[in-house]
């Protein structure tokens, strides 16, 4: 069992790229919350013997899909029970704009990880945010809270830019080294 899951929501496809961008840097498993915003018993066990736990959705309308928000709620017995207290934890999403109101929806994570007493995990990164940054270059979009990524609305999984995923693998690895520095 791996000590980091990525546990994520991805309506079209690109969210789940991106969680498997983070998940290689991290060396850990994926967890897809379904179209009903359910998951398995499995699953949750996973979640509940991971040392971190990284949260991926997409934004739409300025907030995760209803199906992560279906998932946050299914916590609530675990958070009155302090189930995943001092866990380490991260996020991460991606919407068609370039802002987008990603920043509500990292809000809204990283105070589902408050609230389950966790510890959470910035991006980490400066941005590349001169007037010479390509699509290849890591952090464009200047995110800190955690990952943002940006894929238009008319672009196919396979047209994430470069630098986004990169910069979704680096994440992943900063959460690994975190996690191993707590777990020692």
């Amino acid at each position: 069992m791996a000590d980091i899951v990525v546990v994520y929501h991805s309506g079209f496809g690109h969210t789940r790229k991106v969680a498997e961008h983070v998940a290689q840097g991290a060396n850990a498993d994926l967890i897809a919350i379904s179209e009903t915003g359910d998951l398995t018993e499995a699953e949750w066990e996973k979640l509940n013997a991971a040392k971190a736990i990284i949260f991926g959705t997409p934004t739409y309308m300025g907030n995760v899909s209803w199906q992560f928000k279906k998932f946050t709620d299914a916590t609530s017995r675990i958070w009155y029970n302090r189930g995943w207290q001092d866990k380490i934890f991260g996020g991460f999403t991606n919407s068609a704009s370039p802002v987008g109101d990603k920043g509500t929806t990292l809000a809204a994570l990283q105070t589902l990880a408050s609230q389950h007493g966790g510890i959470w995990v910035s991006l980490g990164q400066l941005p590349s945010n001169t007037k010479a940054a390509q699509p290849t270059d890591p952090n464009t979009l200047g995110g800190s809270v955690g990952l943002i990524v940006q894929s238009p609305a008319d672009a196919s999984v396979d047209e994430i830019p470069q630098g986004h995923l990169d910069t979704a693998v680096a994440y992943g690895q900063r959460i690994a080294g975190i996690t191993g520095r707590f777990s020692a």
